[in-house]
């Protein structure tokens, strides 16, 4: 499937099949929302992580960075298939894995895979969701602290809900695949 129209559209069938759900629910940032796209359940599906990879590698295009990184755990399975998707286009384009908290033993630290970037090195976020850009600013912050620098945020999902401007304040680009006028819009759409 090399069509990106053919797999953005069958990403969103995914997503809205198998990852959006309507009911109150406590989102990460604190607030509350009527509805939750629970992007991993796609992330950990075989077809979904597959047009996950192809997508954000697609999206790198023009962007000269040394690698891809996640926050754990969402991200884990974004990093890992953009990576896996560049090596066989032929680039060598290393995941790396922040934690939410340092590792307590060993080399206690927040950024993984380091060995194989260098220090210095322009690297992309990718998120699965955003919301408030919260999680996605502290990312950005713990892979500064480790000497890298962060080009550009890309997520599955921009909520619209603030993220977007408050990475902007921050001297951040946000990307998304989609936006929540989108998925929401194509949804009624096709209802309707």
């Amino acid at each position: 499937m090399c069509d990106l129209k053919k797999m953005k559209d069958r990403l969103e069938e995914l997503l809205m099949t198998i990852a959006y759900k309507e009911g109150k629910i406590v989102l990460a940032s604190g607030k509350t929302s009527n509805f939750y796209i629970d992007c991993k359940q796609v992330s950990l599906h075989p077809e979904g992580i597959d047009l996950l990879g192809a997508l954000f590698f697609s999206m790198l295009e023009g962007y000269d960075i040394a690698a891809v990184a996640g926050v754990t755990m969402g991200g884990d399975p974004l990093v890992t298939s953009t990576s896996l998707f560049a090596r066989g286009a032929g680039q060598f384009l290393p995941a790396l894995i922040i934690r939410k908290s340092a590792k307590g033993h060993g080399t206690g630290r927040f950024v993984e895979g380091m060995k194989n970037v260098e220090k210095g090195s322009s690297i992309v976020l990718l998120e699965d969701v955003v919301t408030s850009g919260g999680s996605s600013i502290t990312a950005c912050e713990k892979a500064e602290a480790d000497g890298f620098k962060v080009a550009a945020i890309f997520c599955i999902v921009d909520r619209q809900e603030g993220g977007r401007q408050n990475l902007t304040d921050l001297g951040y680009t946000l990307k998304s695949i989609f936006t929540r006028e989108e998925l929401l819009g194509n949804r009624q759409s096709k209802t309707a």
